[in-house]
């Protein structure tokens, strides 16, 4: 099939965006790497009058580390967090997303913003988001705002963003020493959306025990689902199996998928949990803990 009509706007600034986005509100729609867009628009399940492309922006292409957080721009493709060595240095959980996210080619043109602003219940970075505790920039004509990715992802393909709003960046704080974090993903074939997929990241104090921790799940939901129970769980105790096995049962308890051509929804309930202990002795193992496995 054939996209429906519409008007193309190619921005040359931030500006003039957002000025698009202004004057044709719920009708207009961004368009940076359009790998989840496009195919959308051709089988008519998104009909924007305009599309306003930013990829002639190119403050938005960027990955650098300021004020203690990886920033990534709205242009920043995914393949650009494969190969950066800031990211497969400091940032191991994102790192692991990176080279798991769709497949290679899709890499080289979709951008790290744009899934997290489109909100797909199986998509990778908004799992990341969750557990990094990651936040969002965006801007309007009323100005600049940052929202938190649990205030920002909404519902599935819902996001907090006003029809005249558009995503400037998105913001991980980077890990401390003693943090750490994995990425775990179920798909039927490499590029496949996941059946199921977890993020975490824990941060250990100076007795071993786990300080702080973060974790969330994907494809089990109308969105990415932060599993708070897990992370009251981890709070405060010393890695263990046991306790490893407590937060991979919270997970499945949070699940609440359907069942599709992936699996059924017994199946991914369960995922949800294994995935979750995987990533969870992955991430202890990068901070020196083994043996939980």
């Amino acid at each position: 099939m054939f996209p429906a009509r519409f008007d193309y706007l190619r921005a040359s600034s931030t500006d003039e965006a957002v000025a698009a986005l202004a004057q044709h509100g719920g009708e207009a729609r961004i368009l940076a790497g359009g790998q989840s867009l496009i195919p959308a628009m051709r089988f008519r399940l998104a009909r924007p009058s305009v599309l306003i492309d930013i990829n002639a922006i190119d403050d938005l292409r960027y990955l650098r580390e300021t004020g203690g957080s990886l920033l990534i721009g709205a242009g920043t493709r995914d393949a650009a967090l494969e190969t950066s060595e800031l990211v497969t240095s400091g940032y191991r959980m994102i790192a692991d997303v990176s080279v798991l996210v769709a497949d290679p080619v899709v890499r080289q043109s979709g951008t790290v913003v744009g899934s997290i602003c489109h909100s797909d219940p199986a998509g990778d970075w908004g799992v990341a988001a969750l557990a990094g505790r990651a936040q969002i920039v965006v801007r309007g004509p009323a100005g600049t705002r940052t929202l938190s990715a649990d205030d920002f992802l909404v519902d599935s393909f819902t996001t907090a963003l006003a029809e005249n709003e558009m995503a400037l960046e998105v913001q991980f704080p980077r890990p401390s020493e003693h943090t750490s974090g994995a990425f775990a993903k179920l798909e039927r074939k490499v590029g496949d959306f996941a059946t199921a997929s977890a993020a975490v990241q824990l941060t250990l104090d100076t007795s071993g025990a786990i300080a702080e921790a973060g974790v969330a799940i994907g494809a089990v939901g109308a969105k990415a689902l932060r599993v708070s129970e897990a992370e009251q769980l981890l709070r405060g105790a010393k890695p263990s199996k046991d306790v490893i096995r407590a937060a991979a049962d919270a997970a499945r308890k949070e699940a609440d998928p359907g069942s599709d051509t992936r699996g059924s929804a017994e199946f991914k309930k369960e995922m949800a949990g294994v995935l979750v202990a995987r990533a969870l002795v992955s991430a202890l193992e990068r901070l020196g803990v083994g043996g939980m496995a």
